[in-house]
């Protein structure tokens, strides 16, 4: 079962691969239009002590924001999820913020918080990945059977045991499938603020580096490097899920 679920994945990563340097070949693109597979390797040999130290900034930047979102999220969603009144007033402003484009936000903080570069990085991930724990957290209280509420309270249970006992244990399963939405989205906030605020540190500077440049196999080299990123904190989550939601996984 293990090796399945790691060899799986790898082999539809490698024919992704294959087909994509197949089609640069078949259309005969040059790597100033299209930077196939085999045109990153020198890019990475290159400069791959900028990946190591720029691909460190942004992953401890995605993780910071995310598990603010984590911590933020979780609380709204809670407050959202136990109470009816917070639900209503709450849902139309995130559902609003939430419609916003990100990336009108970004200059916006970048503008407030000059020179905070760490900050506001870290900021701009919090804003764009909290919004689908919260929503997933209010979800699973809500929707929590009144029939056990009723039963812990005869027993004398407190709203904290109720929470810890019935509530919590619910909403683990929607919580960690929001969280990994959130990883995602985390990465596009942290890129994004990178690209935009020109302060030469994380991935998304040397991307930009990149396309000043006309580097494309550069400029590819970082996209790749993200959805690296990305995977490996996906099942990081994945590996959390299992520990703490296991028992919710029904196939086989």
């Amino acid at each position: 079962m293990k090796a399945r679920q790691v060899l799986v994945p790898l082999a539809a990563v490698a024919i992704f691969l294959v087909l994509w340097e197949a089609l640069v070949w078949v259309m005969g693109w040059p790597n100033y239009r299209m930077a196939s597979p085999s045109d990153l390797i020198p890019a990475y040999e290159k400069y791959w002590n900028l990946f190591l130290v720029m691909g460190w900034q942004t992953l401890w930047r995605t993780v910071a924001g995310l598990i603010l979102a984590v911590i933020f999220g979780t609380a709204l969603g809670m407050i959202m999820g136990f109470s009816r009144t917070m639900r209503d007033a709450l849902y139309p402003l995130l559902v609003g913020f939430n419609a916003i484009p990100k990336a009108t936000v970004v200059p916006i903080v970048a503008l407030m918080f000059v020179g905070w570069h760490d900050f506001n990085t870290v900021l701009i991930a919090f804003i764009i990945s909290f919004f689908p724990i919260a929503v997933s957290v209010s979800i699973g209280l809500s929707t929590l059977e009144p029939e056990y509420r009723d039963i812990l309270r005869s027993l004398g249970a407190s709203q904290s045991t109720i929470f810890w006992k019935i509530a919590l244990p619910k909403t683990l399963p929607e919580f960690f499938g929001a969280l990994k939405v959130a990883v995602t989205l985390a990465f596009i906030g942290t890129n994004l603020m990178e690209i935009v605020s020109p302060h030469g540190r994380g991935l998304g500077a040397l991307f930009d580096s990149g396309k000043t440049n006309s580097d494309y196999p550069l400029m590819f080299a970082v996209l790749i490097a993200l959805a690296f990123l990305g995977i490996v904190l996906y099942y990081v989550v994945v590996a959390l899920e299992k520990t703490f939601a296991g028992w919710a996984d029904r196939t086989v």
